[in-house]
């Protein structure tokens, strides 16, 4: 069975709300029109629920590479300015878990949210939207990785949970961005990608990175 985010519920119960509002409508009136009420709200109350699924997977144990973050569609993986590193950039589609998950093994070393805009997230221009940036000091590497909760032109919510100096595993799930959005990882210098534009990744499960001998 496959949980629902907390932050879904009221998002589901305002769905059956809405339904069962077109059902006492539809007694009282007897214009059957209300009916389509019931229809739009069940629809909602479902979509959400699939939206906010919170689906259990095993946290990798392969510490020669890095994870993705989220799932979705992978945007790009190239050298991007003010990064010494490449950066993967990852499509979340409404139709996607939302939840991000740690890249990587290693406590945070800090969390800073940035306003911005609210470009569509599957736009390379979403690079300066409203973001949360999490620093994650990669245990036993010398580098950091870096990832990127990006909000879109409907996310307008961006949640996580972790704060400075709490400790990660890789897999382990830290936040949650509401509805279509994107997620970045800045990888460390050296770090070999394992993936490339179009490809599909799971988060906590697909690698997308190699760690090099030099790192």
């Amino acid at each position: 069975m496959v949980n629902i985010a907390k932050e879904g519920v009221s998002f589901v119960m305002a769905g059956f709300l809405i339904a069962a509002v077109g059902v006492a409508f539809a007694n009282v009136t007897g214009i059957r029109a209300f009916h389509a009420l019931t229809i739009v709200g069940v629809l909602a109350a479902v979509f959400c629920a699939y939206f906010f699924r919170n689906p259990e997977r095993p946290h990798p144990t392969d510490r020669t590479k890095i994870y993705s973050p989220g799932d979705g569609r992978v945007l790009s993986v190239v050298q991007e300015p003010l990064h010494d590193g490449l950066t993967v950039r990852i499509f979340l589609s409404i139709f996607d878990v939302h939840f991000q998950r740690s890249p990587y093994w290693g406590p945070v070393r800090e969390v800073t949210y940035v306003e911005g805009r609210f470009a569509l997230a599957m736009r390379l221009q979403a690079n300066e939207n409203e973001r949360n940036i999490v620093r994650i000091a990669a245990e036993g590497r010398p580098g950091e990785i870096v990832v990127e909760q990006i909000a879109g032109a409907i996310a307008r919510r961006i949640r996580c949970w972790v704060d400075e100096g709490d400790p990660l595993e890789a897999g382990q799930r830290y936040g949650l961005i509401q509805f279509g959005s994107q997620v970045a990882v800045h990888l460390p210098v050296g770090a070999q990608p394992l993936v490339k534009p179009g490809d599909r990744v799971v988060g906590g499960i697909t690698p997308i990175a190699l760690w090099t001998k030099g790192n």
